[in-house]
């Protein structure tokens, strides 16, 4: 991890109470191991966050530079242990918030290039008050790639689940009670086994009303979360589909509000396949840690 002598600068920002270490690094100078990335999301020991986000420009990063045409800004997203992920819909919000709080875009609407594909965003004006506009973030097109009979396990309790991929990999269990989810220290278990090599977010579903569900999670590489933005659209979709909804067959969108421990989110899914989500995403703090530090 290289940086000048005075220090890293940082920020802090989360969406939905999804937090970040956001690590500025336009020209892809930052040589950031996952044992560093781990170091700094550390909630004790660093700044703390359930994720790192670096932002680069896209041509200046191997892994997007075939985006730079679409996109200026690359995240490269680092779970808090310091594993890649190939995308964070909270991570997103927090990432355009950032984009526009830097004075590198303005409100409105703006591209962001990511591991799962390019993410377009819209970050309203801030209200008048100086409250955060809302950012709506076009996740793109679920998959629910099957098989079917996959289960989530936690002790004794046991339920199917469905495959619903947001460009990451997710498992929807619709519970009757959240607190069967256990204490989420540890991943559930989920099988069949090899179903998910690379590791799974497990949601766990209870109703609230109509198209209305509360979700808690489990985020692989980072444990329980506060909010996972892809996890809420997973739930959207899967939750429609339970309920006999299909937007490319009616020709009619579906939305679905999704709360998370940390805050509400608005899922929309349209006829076109597109995913979109709403909601708030805040920048908190920004300094700059000390070169002796790191």
């Amino acid at each position: 991890m290289s940086g000048s002598s005075s220090g890293l600068p940082f920020l802090k920002g989360h969406g939905t109470q999804n937090d970040f270490v956001i690590v500025p690094d336009p020209d892809g100078l930052l040589d950031l191991g996952p044992a560093e990335v781990a170091r700094l999301c550390d909630r004790r020991a660093g700044i703390g966050g359930d994720g790192l986000l670096r932002v680069v420009r896209s041509a200046k990063d191997e892994a997007a530079v075939a985006q730079a045409d679409q996109a200026e800004w690359f995240m490269d997203y680092r779970n808090s242990d310091g594993s890649i992920a190939e995308m964070c819909g909270n991570g997103v919000r927090v990432f355009a918030r950032y984009l526009v709080h830097a004075g590198l875009a303005e409100p409105g609407p703006l591209a962001v290039a990511t591991r799962a594909g390019v993410r377009r965003a819209v970050v309203a004006a801030d209200g008048p008050d100086g409250t955060p506009g809302e950012v709506t973030v076009d996740m793109g097109l679920a998959r629910l790639p099957g098989p079917d009979g996959i289960e989530v396990t936690v002790g004794e309790r046991r339920w199917p689940a469905r495959n619903v991929n947001m460009g990451n990999p997710h498992a929807v269990a619709f519970v009757t009670d959240l607190a069967h989810a256990g204490d989420l220290l540890t991943a559930p278990a989920v099988a069949p086994a090899g179903v998910y090599p690379q590791g799974v977010n497990v949601e766990f579903v209870v109703d609230r009303g109509e198209r209305h569900v509360a979700v808690r999670v489990h985020e692989r590489g980072s444990g329980e979360t506060l909010s996972c933005g892809t996890g809420a659209c997973a739930v959207a979709v899967a939750a429609a589909r339970r309920d006999g909804l299909d937007p490319a067959v009616t020709g009619r969108s579906v939305t679905y509000t999704v709360d998370v421990p940390g805050g509400r989110l608005v899922i929309a899914e349209h006829p076109d396949g597109r995913v979109e989500m709403t909601g708030p995403a805040v920048i908190v703090a920004s300094g700059t840690i000390d070169p002796s530090w790191w």
